[in-house]
């Protein structure tokens, strides 16, 4: 076992997944915004420093994405953030994508950037803590989208990006995600994700890319928000096993799901049918930004002081992700 692979089993195995705390200022002032709560690098943090000291990150999660502000910031205790983070025993993770622009030639489409100036950056988030990271590759659907162009470019992206992390001594999460924006069939979205992940692995391979230290972060196959044809969980669930058995190579150790929009419970019910149908070797967790923090962000924006509340309601969630993960979920528990 390399030391990439079991960082990587380290973050996704015995029912823990990654909480992805890395939305940028701007995203997070939006969430803040919505609950009437101020947005300074102090109320960020102070959200944020109270999820990553709740009991349920020892149980329950295995890292956590950091974005840039955060990684560098200091707790109430005087601990770092990371620092604080591995405490629980969770690993410490950053997003280095700097976003998703519009590509050239095809400007109805995006490529995310950051390449240049990586190997440094890395570099110095390896010494603040950090043993993973992210970049996220977006796509939208519908007749013409994806294009072979968008397709290339994001894969050829993922790649470099993850060639310069694992020679900086950490592990890529490659996150190709189709937006579920749209009218598009479930069948239309399995048949592009598919395709999108094929090739986004032909650029890991091409690129020397050590697969069994990568976490791969895709979308569960949904038809478009849009469709009037939506599908069952239980369908999602078969669709989506069946896409990642068919596209992903075995000596990935893991995959962990984003959320892409759904509700916290349909992002954990999902997971859990996904669970109880997978009849691959793959580990297949959850790698959640609004679904696992979206209820905890409520409770604390009526009183930023009652810290246990706020924690209480993101350790009912953590748990229920983490039952997810093992196919151990039930509609009886998430009402207990």
């Amino acid at each position: 076992m390399t030391e990439l692979n079991k960082i990587a089993l380290q973050i996704i195995s015995n029912g823990k997944g990654i909480l992805a705390a890395d939305e940028s200022n701007g995203t997070m002032t939006k969430r803040l915004d919505a609950v009437n709560v101020t947005s300074t690098p102090e109320n960020r943090l102070l959200f944020r420093e109270t999820l990553f000291s709740s009991e349920s990150m020892r149980e329950c999660i295995g890292g956590v994405i950091l974005f840039d502000e955060t990684i560098n910031q200091i707790t109430s205790s005087g601990k770092s953030v990371p620092d604080l983070i591995s405490s629980t025993g969770a690993t410490p993770g950053i997003k280095v994508d700097t976003g998703a622009k519009i590509l050239a030639n095809s400007s109805e489409e995006k490529i995310t950037e950051g390449l240049d100036g990586l190997r440094e950056r890395l570099k110095t988030y390896y010494k603040l803590g950090a043993r993973f990271t992210k970049w996220r590759g977006v796509y939208s659907i519908s007749n013409k989208y994806p294009s072979e162009l968008a397709i290339y470019s994001n894969a050829h992206a993922l790649a470099r990006y993850s060639a310069l992390v694992q020679e900086c001594g950490m592990v890529p999460i490659v996150e190709p995600e189709l937006l579920m924006d749209g009218d598009h069939s479930a069948e239309v979205c399995l048949s592009k994700t598919s395709e999108v992940i094929k090739r986004c692995f032909e650029q890991l391979i091409f690129h020397k890319i050590d697969l069994t230290g990568v976490i791969l972060k895709p979308n569960m196959i949904l038809a478009g928000n849009q469709s009037k044809n939506k599908i069952s969980n239980e369908e999602v669930s078969k669709k989506t096993v069946q896409c990642l058995r068919d596209s992903v190579p075995n000596e990935v150790p893991g995959i962990a799901f984003l959320s892409g929009g759904q509700s916290e419970i349909e992002a954990t019910k999902n997971l859990d049918l996904i669970n109880k149908n997978n009849n691959t070797e793959f580990k297949m967790t959850f790698s959640y930004g609004r679904a696992l923090q979206q209820s905890a962000l409520k409770k604390w924006s009526k009183n930023n002081k009652d810290i246990k509340d706020t924690q209480i309601t993101f350790n009912h969630r953590a748990k229920m992700c983490s039952l997810a993960a093992q196919g151990k979920w039930s509609n009886e528990l998430e009402s207990k």
